[in-house]
């Protein structure tokens, strides 16, 4: 194809902002619409659109596929880690106010945590779906 090199520049332009949108998604959910599931799901198409420009052995150098299957179960560790926590601290399970010294600066870092898990294991599960089928054919 003679057109690749514009795809790959306009690739490399576009990949970094991809980035930025998906962290300003996590990172403004709490006080918006947005959050984990967004924010993972943006940065899984991000993999994704990598992918599809340089290849799957490119992706997969950068996003490798151990990573990939480790992310789904770290996300639901850091997700039901935030509930025991709370346990642990004599709260009900996700129950975020006890968490730091004051319950409104709990909740909020509770809240981020919990995305950040969501982030994680959306991101992991979308990539793996977007490996499992693209290497069916190798």
């Amino acid at each position: 194809m003679k057109l690749d090199v514009i795809f790959r520049v306009a690739a490399k332009i576009f990949i970094p902002f991809m980035l930025v949108f998906a962290l300003y998604v996590q990172f403004h959910g709490d006080f918006g619409p947005g959050g984990g599931f967004q924010a993972g799901v943006v940065a899984a198409a991000m993999v994704i659109f990598y992918a599809i420009i340089f290849g799957l052995d490119a992706a997969q150098r950068i996003f490798p596929q151990r990573l990939v299957e480790l992310m789904v179960p770290a996300g639901v560790a850091i997700f039901a880690g935030v509930g025991v926590v709370s346990l642990f601290l004599g709260s009900e399970y996700l129950d975020y106010s006890r968490l730091l010294h004051d319950p409104v600066h709990g909740q909020h870092i509770g809240i981020l945590l919990v995305e950040i898990g969501v982030l994680v294991t959306v991101a992991g599960t979308m990539v793996a779906i977007f490996y499992s089928f693209i290497g069916r054919g190798r």
